[in-house]
């Protein structure tokens, strides 16, 4: 079940982006994730290729941060890290104060894929993920209650007992982040969860998790590639290095304010100015070479 889901105080927007290596909050006792210098190496039949080289980040209770930077920079494997699926080499991650050493509910995972079960509703689908996180925790009417809470958070609760081929890309989608937070999980990793959706979808699924966040104070890790996604959505954005040995690059302070519309931001000079910075370090300072 590892793919079944803050905003920081609002600031006043400054006239300059803020990037900077830095990646300590303010206030320590804030900090729910310490991503500390993280190294992952992989065998392979030409030697160790390492992936990541001293990764560093802490993520504060309530903030979404995206990683971006090419294909092949450690997205992912930074992802996988923190989910518990790839052990690193050097470094780890603590938890809430507790050590990742392996997958566990308190951090769930949303992939591009919704993988959802087919044979199953979307009430189903959620339901195993409730049964095996709280057990015999709730009561049947508890755990059917708290199903239809999430299902209806997602804007599904019209279509709970219908099953994935009933359904579109985008409600699939919907599901698979009700099963995340369904789980009521410490942290949400999510892997370009609406790549695979087309422009307009993908525009409604950002506003619905834009309003989940600001109803629930989700602490968010989400991978994408676009770059307004990025900048719509986040609090911070990381920019990582090409691989191999890839590691931050950048990071990104998006001081907008929230809620956000995408329409108003559309003609803001200051939403434009930190797109902007986030191009310019794709494009230039970390250009591929083919």
């Amino acid at each position: 079940m590892n793919d079944i889901l803050s905003t920081t105080p609002s600031t006043t927007p400054s006239t300059t982006p803020s990037t900077t290596p830095s990646t300590t909050p303010n206030k320590v006792s804030d900090i729910i994730l310490d991503i500390s210098d993280i190294d992952m190496t992989f065998p392979t039949p030409n030697g160790d290729f390492t992936a990541l080289k001293d990764v560093s980040l802490k993520l504060k209770k309530g903030e979404f941060v995206s990683l971006i930077g090419h294909s092949g920079c450690g997205k992912s494997t930074v992802l996988n890290v923190v989910a518990g699926l790839y052990q690193a080499t050097k470094g780890g991650v603590i938890l809430n104060g507790k050590e990742v050493t392996e997958p566990g509910p308190e951090r769930a995972v949303v992939f591009q894929n919704h993988s959802l079960l087919p044979w199953l509703s979307a009430f189903q689908n959620v339901e195993l993920a409730v049964d095996q996180v709280f057990g015999k925790e709730k009561s049947k009417a508890e755990k059917k209650e708290w199903i239809e809470h999430n299902l209806k958070l997602v804007h599904m609760d019209h279509a709970m007992h219908k099953r994935p081929d009933e359904i579109s890309g985008g409600m699939k989608q919907r599901v698979g982040i009700a099963r995340a937070l369904a789980m009521q999980p410490d942290i949400l990793l999510m892997d370009e969860p609406f790549g695979a959706l087309d422009a307009l979808t993908r525009a409604h699924m950002q506003d619905s998790l834009m309003e989940i966040q600001a109803e629930l104070n989700n602490t968010v890790i989400m991978i994408t590639h676009d770059v307004d996604e990025a900048v719509l959505l986040s609090d911070r954005i990381v920019m990582m290095t090409n691989g191999p040995a890839a590691t931050i690059g950048e990071i990104l302070h998006v001081d907008l304010e929230r809620p956000r519309s995408r329409l108003e931001l559309a003609s803001d000079p200051h939403y434009n100015q930190l797109r902007a910075e986030v191009l310019r370090f794709l494009y230039e300072k970390q250009r591929k070479v083919a």
